[in-house]
């Protein structure tokens, strides 16, 4: 029996093989890299924070045991409620869509690992942008962690299978007008399941231009989690830092 999905940010991250698929990932380099921004950024313990598409809160529950204000978004109302367990005064979740303004504004904004460019229309990632700077406060500091697409470009494992707690995944990937894109089949039991990540893949003058169209200001651009500089052929990931000042 085959199964097949539509809306793939809508559908693939509200399922448990998504989880599945992904349960692999370094998640103390990830807590490395939080600590290295909030280091960088010489945060007050008052300020509030927004993780924008947070999954299943993981870095936000990490940045509320820091000691920060937290609030995360995220549109799967699977991730979001399996998030709410960890609610507290300092922490807080909601359902939302990231492309559309929400209703309170923080100190610092954060977007991180890849969870931009999941848009077809260029349109509605460049509202992504908006919200961001909407939802800061006057000299508010933005983070958006992106993948270095020309690297990422240039070594795509075009396929290869992975299994995890009984579930077989056979992966194909691709970069097409403009697009890297993801072809994941599910083989679990008698099922087959059809999903897909596509994502924009946008350059660091992409991003530039974003920026500078909403009146935000670029500050720093880093390479990797360490906070080293970014270059834009050997870098793994684009880490760009940017004010909103007016």
């Amino acid at each position: 029996m085959t199964k097949e999905h539509s809306k793939w940010f809508q559908s693939w991250f509200d399922t448990s093989y998504y989880h599945i698929l992904y349960k692999h990932r370094d998640y103390k380099e990830a807590e490395v890299f939080i600590k290295n921004i909030v280091n960088y950024l010489n945060l007050d313990k008052d300020d509030s924070i927004l993780d924008l598409a947070c999954g299943k809160g993981r870095h936000s529950i990490f940045l509320n045991t820091l000691g920060y204000k937290v609030t995360g978004l995220d549109l799967s109302k699977n991730s979001i409620e399996h998030a709410k367990t960890h609610e507290s005064n300092s922490l807080h979740f909601d359902v939302h869509d990231m492309r559309d303004i929400y209703k309170t504004q923080f100190e610092v904004v954060l977007n991180l690992f890849t969870s931009f460019g999941y848009f077809e229309e260029e349109a509605d990632n460049f509202k992504v942008i908006q919200t961001i700077k909407s939802s800061l406060k006057q000299n508010g500091i933005g983070v958006i962690d992106y993948m270095n697409s020309p690297v990422v470009i240039d070594n795509l494992i075009a396929q290869n299978t992975y299994e995890a707690e009984g579930v077989k995944f056979e992966l194909k990937r691709s970069y097409t007008d403009g697009f890297i894109t993801k072809d994941i089949k599910v083989n679990d039991a008698d099922e087959i399941h059809h999903f897909e990540e596509k994502v924009r893949a946008f350059s660091f003058q992409d991003f530039e231009t974003m920026l500078s169209n909403v009146g935000l200001h670029l500050l720093d651009c880093f390479g990797n989690y360490k906070l080293e500089p970014f270059n834009s052929k050997t870098s793994e990931r684009l880490i760009l830092i940017f004010m909103a000042n007016d």
